[in-house]
């Protein structure tokens, strides 16, 4: 189950695309004057995010027919690839500190946050209605319906649910582990950790959301979609738990900004997103190949 050259060459295809198309051209829509400033959702004007949206949709349009006859499984990497670029060439969450010194500034940025993710998880979304749309235009009629599974609505919701809340749960607590910086004891709060590099936080949420999406397909047999929704909870999750006025405001008067209480509350939600749903996609492949694995190689 090795990728062929030419699976390689449609892949390159689909994230060059979203490359170009978003982590590039559409890079004024988030750019802001200051060099070191954080890619925010709310910096986006109203017109700006309409054009986002509509950019993202014909990026997983244009990928879906780059990448055919596999462009709906290849596709959807696309608009992801894009963003990854802005979160890349974002500030850092600790930037963000600095320019909100007050704890009253802190609570309500990270707040903001978790609308922040669900923006970026629709521009992800508008690039994978794009595919199916391409999907759409190229499938044959004769082609047969797929069988119907034999599982009941009610499993088929309750796996989901399980998937969703399970994969935020894995994500969040495997970026604990591996986004990893100088850590120091506090006598309140225990160990708080630095602002993770840029690498370091590629590195953990990719990995984490690959984790996610490879024990839900081996264990529920879901696909992809539930890991990569779960990165708007991973956010929320760290910004009730960990983003409290009252440690917000201790925190303020203890600790430097480039210091947290939680290394997943230092990623900022647009890496979050971006890079959970690739890691998403790559783990379900994973977890196919892995299966592929045991039923013919271990015969």
């Amino acid at each position: 189950m090795e990728l062929s050259l030419l699976m390689r060459l449609r892949i390159a295809a689909a994230v060059i695309t979203g490359v170009v198309l978003i982590g590039i051209l559409a890079w004024p829509l988030a750019a802001s004057s200051e060099p070191l400033s954080a890619v925010r959702a709310s910096d986006i004007s109203t017109g700006g995010a309409i054009t986002l949206l509509i950019l993202a949709f014909l990026t997983g349009l244009i990928a879906y027919f780059v990448s055919w006859p596999h462009g709906r499984e290849i596709g959807i990497l696309a608009v992801p690839s894009g963003l990854a670029i802005w979160a890349v060439r974002s500030g850092s969450m600790a930037t963000l500190m600095q320019l909100h010194p007050a704890a009253e500034q802190r609570q309500a940025l990270f707040a903001a946050f978790k609308w922040d993710s669900i923006f970026w998880l629709v521009i992800v979304a508008a690039g994978f209605i794009g595919v199916l749309l391409g999907q759409k235009i190229i499938s044959s009629p004769k082609s047969p319906a797929k069988q119907a599974k034999s599982n009941s609505k009610p499993t088929q919701y309750l796996s989901a649910i399980i998937a969703l809340v399970g994969s935020a749960f894995i994500a969040q607590f495997c970026i604990r582990m591996l986004a990893q910086d100088v850590a120091v004891l506090d006598s309140k709060l225990g160990a708080i950790m630095a602002q993770p590099s840029v690498g370091q936080i590629v590195f953990a949420v990719l990995v984490s959301f690959g984790v996610a999406a490879f024990v839900v397909k081996k264990f529920l047999d879901v696909g992809y979609i539930w890991p990569a929704i779960s990165t708007v909870l991973v956010t929320a999750f760290a910004v009730i738990s960990y983003a409290k006025l009252d440690v917000l405001q201790y925190f303020v008067r203890q600790w430097p900004a480039a210091f947290f209480t939680n290394s997943v509350i230092s990623i900022l939600p647009v890496q979050i997103v971006a890079f959970g749903t690739l890691g998403s996609i790559a783990g379900y492949w994973m977890a196919l190949r892995y299966n592929y694995w045991r039923k013919h190689e271990m015969k």
